[in-house]
């Protein structure tokens, strides 16, 4: 119920941006965004995992550091998609290690604000794979898991000239984990994104 009452409204945030970016009508940087623009870009960052530790006197990590590389296209001024890849990092757990990592496609939005300043929002599906080891007796499954869940995000950019900006963003993706069910994995980056 806590994963429940967190997700929705950051999902009700970039549902919310989705919407705001496709009925803006500020003509000031769409050149930016025309249609048929496209984009790569590459984020760090910090991920938050957010999972329990099972029992006994074992260390708990909760964050590590993510990377995130991806590629978009626009086909109007205020909406597009975009494909990535993210690696959440690893951390110490229940003694032994977690990791995850992801293919995340989805639907982006941009609400133009100033000419150089734009909000973002993403709503789309991550295809997660993880790997949990743990120590015997602990209380958490160990083992590989795969499979598809939702995932949403917010941001801001700020545009240096028609093809360089930077951008900050928050993400969250539903990953299947090894006996957890699907739990929500963040990831809070910043990083430099290139259109032509």
């Amino acid at each position: 119920m806590k994963i429940f009452n967190r997700s929705v409204p950051a999902a009700v945030l970039a549902i919310a941006a989705l919407a705001a970016a496709a009925g803006t009508q500020a003509q000031s940087n769409y050149a930016l965004y025309s249609p048929g623009a496209s984009y790569v870009g590459l984020n760090i960052g910090s991920s938050n995992y957010s999972l329990g530790n099972g029992f006994g006197p074992f260390g708990n990590d909760d964050k590590d550091t993510v990377y995130n590389i991806y590629t978009g296209s626009f086909f109007s001024p205020n909406l597009g998609f975009e494909l990535g890849y993210t690696n959440f990092g690893k951390i110490d757990r229940a003694g032994g290690q977690t990791k995850a990592e992801g293919i995340n496609l989805s639907l982006v939005g941009r609400a133009p604000i100033t000419p150089s300043f734009n909000l973002l929002g993403k709503l789309g599906t991550t295809y997660g794979r993880t790997d949990v080891s743990a120590f015997p007796g602990s209380g958490v499954a160990s083992g590989k898991e795969t499979g598809f869940g939702i995932s949403y995000g917010i941001g801001a950019e700020y545009s240096f000239n028609p093809q360089l900006s930077a951008v900050l963003q928050y993400d969250e993706h539903k990953l299947k984990f090894a006996g957890e069910g699907r739990d929500r994995v963040n990831a809070t980056t910043v990083g430099l994104r290139y259109r032509f």
